[in-house]
């Protein structure tokens, strides 16, 4: 039997080998992200050969995964291939035959972040529906004649990554044994698998305020006083009330947290942005996920009863009836503490967390909906919601991408810091804006020393429109000279809360995809790219460099 086995690997092994290709352009894209594509798209335009490799199914991750509430910021920072995507949205909603469900086109007024939804002066629309996103985009590559491939994981052994002497990467290989080769790549990943596998520096978690000399940075110990994503009452987290020593309740830490400004290895924390429904005809009930435990969610019903709360989730209405749903609140869609070995993890672990991430949400939104300890009232608001039918069709209506906000992070020519944000640094080679709060959402939920439960790691500072600097998606020139980094770019924790927005992610594709050209064109690193020439490149295809 055993012998089958292996011949069968074997063979299997084989015929990979027999059956892969390689793959030349002038620019690799890797990550099929909204960054991905916008890069992909301005590569063609640039007139480069380009091929877009995606480990995913669906293309455009966020934008096309729930996230239709878009994170806009201040509209007046997006130009180029990003503001490009927010028209072709709009013209995608003047059809009639894109309103299905619920209020026609012009019955609908919901508005956006501090935006129009539908903005019809300017010919832009800043929310929409998953399928609508990943249909502009799929349509957009087809437009151009891109190839795309999908389901194509990069080999991230040792041997996955070619790179020549003199620090570039020649090619490299998927899982599948197809190899791609460029003159320069561009990593659109939100792990950075590309970035970190061509030897590049990167950091994981948060510094300590002291590294850059920073005020949001580290730990957030004891800062939640009036933070609406904190517990505002004395909740209690063990399992028999008032006894330590029956245990501490699910999704409670018992690992110490560090003083404040303090560094350390935690992530603000994932979840999926679902697409609900309260609409009977385009409904699906919510099911229950594997591996369902009701007693896990003993804290929510207690958080429940301690400030009788009944928003645990943030419905943001979006068209045809439908929502981009995210967290809210002190216990909510965001899984605490289930995404600290995400950002390393090779890919069997990263599908365990995913997965482990769906069934905490799916479980939280069972549990509240139908568990009896739950008060009649909640479980009624909870259950009039549900997943929509006419979306994620393949993936049982549920997200197809994690929201990953946030994993490796380059260490590049430049690091952008919260001074960059708020004005208080001079930002060089600026290659597009950011406008966004500087935002993280929390890493862990621990037991306070009076006995109580609470959340650490929320911020949500203001900041100003701000330059984001061309060091920052560029490598150090020691390490690697054809490479490009946008979704994990080179950024502090607490800036990289600001600038990993999905704008912001396209604006970064556009600019670097138009850097690549130029360094091509001059056979030259990308990090010796004349920024004169490059701005006003980037100012001509409508990029916002400063305002």
């Amino acid at each position: 039997m055993m012998k089958k086995i292996l011949l069968s690997l074997v063979l299997m092994c084989v015929s990979l080998a027999l059956n892969a290709k390689t793959v030349k352009a002038d620019i690799v894209v890797y990550g099929g992200t909204s960054a991905g594509v916008a890069a992909a798209v301005q590569a063609a335009r640039e007139g480069k050969s380009v091929v877009l490799v995606a480990p995913e199914n669906h293309l455009g991750a966020m934008s096309s995964a729930g996230l239709g509430f878009t994170d806009s910021g201040k509209t007046a920072t997006i130009g180029g291939v990003s503001k490009e995507f927010y028209h072709r949205i709009w013209l995608e909603y003047k059809k009639p035959e894109s309103w299905k469900f619920g209020k026609k086109r012009e019955n609908f007024k919901a508005s956006g972040q501090g935006t129009k939804a539908m903005d019809d002066e300017r010919e832009l629309a800043w929310i929409f529906e998953p399928s609508v996103a990943e249909r502009v985009y799929d349509n957009w590559l087809q437009e151009l004649k891109i190839p795309v491939y999908k389901n194509t994981y990069l080999d991230r052994s040792k041997k996955g990554v070619r790179k020549s002497k003199d620090g570039k990467i020649v090619s490299f290989k998927s899982l599948k044994g197809d190899v791609f080769a460029g003159k320069v790549f561009i990593d659109a990943t939100f792990e950075g698998d590309l970035m970190a596998a061509a030897g590049c520096s990167y950091t994981v978690g948060r510094e300590s305020n002291s590294v850059y000399k920073e005020k949001y940075n580290g730990s957030r110990l004891g800062k939640f006083s009036g933070h609406r994503h904190h517990f505002q009452k004395q909740v209690d987290p063990y399992v028999e009330k008032g006894n330590p020593k029956s245990g501490l309740l699910k999704h409670v830490s018992s690992e110490p947290i560090a003083p404040l400004g303090e560094g350390d290895n935690r992530l603000q924390a994932y979840c999926f942005r679902m697409c609900l429904t309260d609409l009977p005809e385009n409904r699906v009930p919510f099911p229950k996920p594997e591996n369902y435990n009701a007693d896990d969610y003993i804290l929510a019903l207690r958080y429940y009863e301690a400030e009788g709360r009944r928003d645990f989730l943030k419905n943001d209405r979006i068209m045809n009836g439908k929502t981009d749903t995210n967290n809210q609140g002190a216990f909510s869609t965001d899984f605490l503490g289930g995404n600290y070995d995400y950002p390393e993890a090779d890919y069997k672990t990263r599908e365990k967390i995913v997965k482990s991430h769906k069934d905490y949400q799916l479980g939280l939104l069972y549990f509240l909906s139908n568990d009896e300890r739950v008060p009649e009232k909640l479980r009624k608001d909870i259950s009039r919601w549900g997943l929509a039918k006419d979306e994620f069709t393949d993936t049982g209506n549920w997200p197809f991408y994690l929201y990953i906000r946030e994993a490796r992070r380059l260490i590049g020519e430049y690091v952008m810091t919260e001074h960059d944000c708020t004005g208080r640094a001079s930002t060089p080679k600026s290659i597009g804006m950011g406008s966004y709060t500087l935002d993280s959402h929390n890493t862990v939920r621990y037991v306070t020393p009076e006995g109580f439960v609470q959340n650490e790691g929320d911020v949500g500072a203001g900041c100003k429109p701000y330059k984001i600097s061309y060091g920052s998606i560029v490598p150090k020139k020691s390490e690697c000279t054809n490479l490009m980094v946008t979704n994990a770019c080179s950024a502090s924790h607490i800036a990289y809360g600001s600038i990993r927005m999905e704008p912001v992610f396209m604006i970064l594709g556009h600019s670097a995809a138009t850097a690549a050209s130029m360094a091509i064109d001059k056979n030259i690193p990308v990090q010796d790219v004349d920024y004169e020439h490059l701005s006003e490149k980037l100012k001509a295809d409508g990029q916002i460099l400063s305002l």
